[in-house]
């Protein structure tokens, strides 16, 4: 199975090289520059997973997790965070609106690699929650 991962990032350059590196291990990649864009691609593209960056323009990432999380209503979606906001108070607030996981930049591909690989060994077991 092709696993389909929405890469949210407003840092160009970081969404291109993990686009290359993401399809070089067999994922379909989205992209989304935005708060508000990465909705409306959750919503069409109905991703398996989500990587999110906290600090983004229109609309932030605790509210994009939040909107995630109030509108998930078939299958759960992993959300990873991948963020430069490294205090504690952010990342508890990740995990009190339901991250599932939190990684601070700058992180390497392995971390997110193993980030992405333990989310979906999660997915069978959450069917119909």
């Amino acid at each position: 199975m092709v696993y389909k991962i929405l890469l949210v990032d407003d840092d160009k350059d970081m969404t291109d090289s993990l686009n290359s590196a993401l399809t070089r291990h067999g994922y379909e990649v989205g992209i989304a520059n935005d708060g508000e864009e990465a909705l409306i691609k959750v919503g069409l593209e109905n991703p398996d997973i989500v990587i999110l960056d906290l600090m983004l323009p229109k609309l932030n990432g605790f509210d994009v997790l939040k909107s995630i999380r109030s509108r998930q209503n078939k299958k759960w979606c992993p959300i990873i965070i991948v963020s430069a906001k490294a205090e504690l108070e952010a990342m508890k607030q990740c995990y009190t609106l339901e991250a599932d996981h939190y990684l601070t930049k700058p992180c390497t591909l392995d971390n997110i690699l193993r980030g992405i690989e333990t989310m979906i060994s999660l997915i069978p077991l959450r069917v119909g929650n």
